[in-house]
């Protein structure tokens, strides 16, 4: 493994376990319940003018997560692969 290639791994793994460490799971909520504790302090009275059409259970939440994750992981492993592979066939 290159030396370039080491000290980006290093790096990634880094951005990926500082938070973790500086913060406990408790303080990372999720931007739906910070928007609704912000809403309901600035305008008490207000009442939402649309509702979800579907409302997964709470077990539920995390797969689709995770099949949303899924999806667009795929489709952009996808799209490099297509490109690398364009630059295999174009050079000699």
């Amino acid at each position: 493994m290159k030396k370039q290639d080491a000290i980006l791994l290093g790096l990634v793994v880094l951005l990926m376990f500082v938070p973790l460490v500086m913060h406990s799971a408790a303080d990372f909520k999720g931007a739906d319940d910070q928007t609704t504790a912000m809403i309901g302090a600035v305008r008490p009275g207000y009442e939402a003018w649309f509702s979800p059409l579907f409302e997964p259970s709470e077990d539920m939440e995390p797969w689709l997560f995770g099949l949303q994750a899924g999806i667009g992981a795929g489709v952009v492993c996808y799209i490099l692969g297509y490109f690398r592979g364009l630059t295999q066939i174009q050079s000699p």
